[in-house]
């Protein structure tokens, strides 16, 4: 009968969608799809855990023990009941049969498809070292290995977590929490580089230490090792082995693709599908973490949401598509508030916007590009993450917001902001200006009527601004506003990064106990995220020159020609110049050299006015190379690149000449052992001349000996460059011995007190003879201490692969000089 006779027709006849995989992808889109058509689809879900729908990115706050499986479930069974689906747990799927259309598990269950959803999400990474496969190495990524971990920390112990990434950190916070000692192992040099950059990173790893964990990073994992047959610890590249009880692998994720490979799916590093989440099979769809699309692989949530929503449209007729998504993370640690959007790498055609207070950890970092938010990354206070986050969706343009944008939403949205000098003045006398010193407003106006006319003279005058710098700006426009037009500028700050001087740098670096580039930044208020190219070398230097072999040199805060231990050529190629100890050499060296301008084709070789031979016209890939052949007979490098010891320019003295006073060669041998590898704030050349004949040009030198009947004159200051300036008298003494302590003391209150880049003659300039000499004389235990520190840093300077020091070292002097001056050894 037919429906006007009151009788229905047959029953609709659903399609089969088989989902594979039980997680957060295909429960949505099932989801998605239950809401726009519920009675179109019978519904089948394989799942490889014997469970139902759960919430995958709480199971670090479960590893804490701040939530139970049962409160990060999403679906429970009732869910799958209510509506009809059919779940297979603990039973995966093994093999698609597109021809067939049917699936079957790996308890061999065969099941049809109209529609078949692959959401099998992504694998852990396995790092292939040995011993990645012992019992007690686990992964991250469902609740057994939760459960995995909890059961190690029962008892306590060592955990080692391998990757700092934000599954890794998350792990490392849960085992701490539990009571394990955690060691993190960190390949890069920033924790979570891919969300944070190396400002907000630093502050992270900060936080971590604090609560009780070793975080290691720029660390490679080279094997795990195991007692009787189980995990005990792992080894780093660099031989340091740390000890563990569990090892968790949380190196990164990749598409689980297995599946769609293996039926013939087209697949890149993910399973490609289209805008609608169609794969290179019209009948099978995919979705998640799996998935590529547009040439992006995505591992956090929110890009999935919209995925399962343009699918579900697809599959219920309503195409809608999906262009992408820009996404965000925030870290899953109690205490800790981080977040991080977009694209911070920045460029030449992007602006930083940088606040930083050091007192309460924050760091905010807005990178902007044509007048729109790029980018974002805020540690410490993210309750404006979500405004940025929006307004970096939307591309809004704010130019108009521009000045108040770093400051939050509430700051920002009446728009721009009024003269920054109007909120100043409408503060009470009473206000606090400097909270490192507790100055108030009227203070700091008093100091100013009374004659501190100009930033640096308010600080050395009441102290505002003279600690953190932070109030820089409100003592700026206090000056403003109190003297007009007749604020007198100081000495120049030491780049645009900062308010403060290279003197303020140096001295803060060593009063506050700073001892990382990160560190420097966010304490003293840098205005960039990560320095410019004339504050990061230099802070580098000053901290180097602060904390001797506590401080890890930074090489990319480095110029090229130091990196690559040669000087650029403007053809691109490099000239190296090994050292020749105070211009000698000898027969071993030369042939050496005489190989290496064969061996790499090198088209000249120059003698240079520092009695030394440049080999020019050497390629960069060939730099180690002609280093290791140079090492092999003893020879290092001469750093004719470097802010650093050049050369010990000498004559032949007392030994050859008919006019020498001095051995002038043996010394100058003697002093360049002594000084070579010292980092200096510029280049640095010394001269001793064995008579006042004077003719290795002593007297236009950084420091220059020259020897007379009666002992050494010393001699500071001099330069023979564009501006010539001949040195001036420093003193006389009457041993190599005291020439040798005062050219290390001389040296060393250069490299504490200069500015980098300020060669000795504009320092002499700027600071006065008169000064040096007093810091030197006026206490007679100076000279002594000042070369003290300066052999103190002389035991680390460093050994780098491609300029090693010779056989002999600096410690056997004697064994060298017995290589290069063998008629001498009564002078060694």
């Amino acid at each position: 009968m037919n429906a006007q006779s009151g009788f229905a027709g047959p029953p609709k006849v659903k399609e089969r969608l088989v989902v594979i995989g039980n997680g957060m992808a295909g429960c949505r889109a099932v989801e998605e799809i239950l809401e726009r058509d519920p009675g179109r689809y019978a519904v089948t879900i394989f799942g490889a855990e014997p469970r139902v729908n759960y919430n995958r990115i709480m199971l670090s706050p479960v590893l804490a023990g701040e939530k139970t499986f049962d409160e990060i479930v999403i679906n429970g069974q009732d869910w799958y009941d209510d509506n009809g689906i059919t779940l297979v747990g603990g039973d995966p799927v093994a093999g698609i049969d597109r021809k067939t259309r049917t699936i079957v598990s790996a308890s061999g269950r065969v099941e049809p498809y109209d529609k078949l959803l692959i959401a099998t999400g992504s694998d852990p990474f396995i790092i292939p070292i040995p011993g990645n496969d012992l019992p007690g190495v686990v992964t991250f990524r469902d609740l057994d290995d939760v459960d995995k971990m909890l059961a190690a920390a029962e008892t306590g112990g060592d955990a080692v977590v391998i990757g700092g990434g934000l599954l890794g950190l998350e792990a490392a916070h849960g085992l701490s929490l539990r009571g394990m000692k955690v060691t993190v192992v960190h390949l890069m040099p920033t924790l979570m580089e891919r969300q944070l950059d190396e400002a907000a990173g630093w502050l992270l790893r900060q936080e971590l230490e604090s609560r009780g964990q070793t975080i290691l990073t720029g660390a490679n994992t080279g094997v795990i090792h195991a007692v009787e047959g189980r995990v005990a610890g792992i080894e780093l590249e660099d031989g340091t082995r740390v000890k563990a009880d569990i090892v968790v692998m949380a190196a990164g994720i990749k598409p689980s693709t297995t599946l769609a490979r293996q039926a013939g799916l087209d697949c890149e590093r993910g399973i490609m599908v289209d805008d609608h989440m169609v794969t290179s099979d019209p009948d099978i769809l995919a979705v998640g973490e799996c998935v590529q699309h547009r040439g992006l692989c995505y591992g956090l949530v929110a890009p999935l949401w919209d995925m399962c929503r343009a699918l579900a449209d697809h599959l219920t007729d309503a195409p809608s598509g999906y262009e992408g998504s820009v996404t965000s993370t925030k870290l899953k640690v109690s205490g800790i508030d981080l977040f991080s959007a977009g694209d911070f790498s920045g460029g030449d055609e992007c602006e930083d916007i940088v606040m930083r207070d050091a007192a309460r950890g924050v760091y905010k970092r807005l990178v902007l590009k044509d007048d729109r938010i790029i980018g974002a990354v805020l540690y410490g206070d993210t309750a404006d993450g979500n405004w940025y986050f929006d307004l970096l969706r939307k591309e809004e343009d704010v130019s108009d917001i521009r000045e108040g944008l770093i400051f939050g939403q509430a700051f920002a949205s009446g728009g721009a902001l009024a003269d920054p000098n109007a909120a100043v003045a409408a503060l009470s006398d009473d206000a606090e200006i400097c909270g490192c010193n507790g100055v108030s407003k009227g203070k700091v106006v008093q100091c100013i009527t009374k004659g501190a006319h100009s930033l640096d003279a308010v600080r050395s005058t009441c102290k505002a601004s003279a600690s953190c710098g932070s109030c820089t700006g409100l003592v700026e426009s206090l000056l403003s506003l109190t003297l007009g037009g007749e604020v007198e500028t100081g000495p120049s700050t030491m780049c645009k990064c900062t308010s403060f001087t290279h003197d303020d740098v140096r001295r803060l670096i060593v009063e506050k106990g700073l001892r990382e580039i990160p560190e420097v930044m966010q304490e003293l208020h840098w205005t960039t995220p990560d320095g410019c190219s004339s504050c990061r070398p230099a802070l580098n230097y000053y901290l180097l020159c602060a904390w001797p072999g506590q401080y890890v040199d930074d090489q990319k805060s480095r110029f090229v020609n130091e990196r690559m231990h040669a000087n650029i050529q403007k053809d691109g190629t490099y000239s190296v110049v090994p050292r020749m100890w105070g211009g000698l050499t000898n027969p071993r060296e030369l042939r050496a050299i005489a190989d290496v301008v064969e061996k790499y084709d090198a088209p000249m070789v120059k003698v240079t006015g520092g009695q030394r031979l440049d080999i020019f016209g050497i390629k960069k890939e060939d730099l180690p190379a002609v280093w290791a052949d140079l090492n092999a007979a003893g020879m290092v490098s001469g750093h004719a690149y470097g802010k650093a010891l050049r050369t010990v320019k000498t004559c032949v003295g007392s030994e050859w000449c008919r006019f020498g006073t001095q051995d002038s060669t043996g010394l100058g041998v003697k002093i360049e052992h002594m000084t070579w590898g010292s980092w200096m704030p510029h280049k640095f050349k010394i001269a001793v001349s064995g008579c006042p004949r004077n003719c290795a040009e002593a007297t236009i030198k950084d420091f220059g000996i020259v020897c007379v009947d009666s002992g050494y004159e010393l001699h500071i200051g001099g330069n023979g460059g564009i501006k010539v300036r001949a040195t001036d008298f420093l003193c006389k003494v009457e041993t190599e011995a005291q020439a040798m302590e005062h050219c290390a003391a001389f040296i060393q209150l250069y490299r504490e007190d200069a500015h980098y880049l300020e060669r000795t003659a504009p320092w002499l300039e700027r600071k006065g003879l008169d000064w040096i000499k007093a810091q030197l004389f006026d206490d007679p235990e100076t000279i002594g201490r000042l070369a003290a520190r300066f052999r103190f840093s002389q035991q680390f300077s460093q050994d780098d692969p491609w300029a090693q020091r010779a056989a002999g070292d600096r410690k056997d002097l004697h064994s060298h000089l017995a290589q290069v001056r063998p008629l001498s050894m009564e002078n060694a």
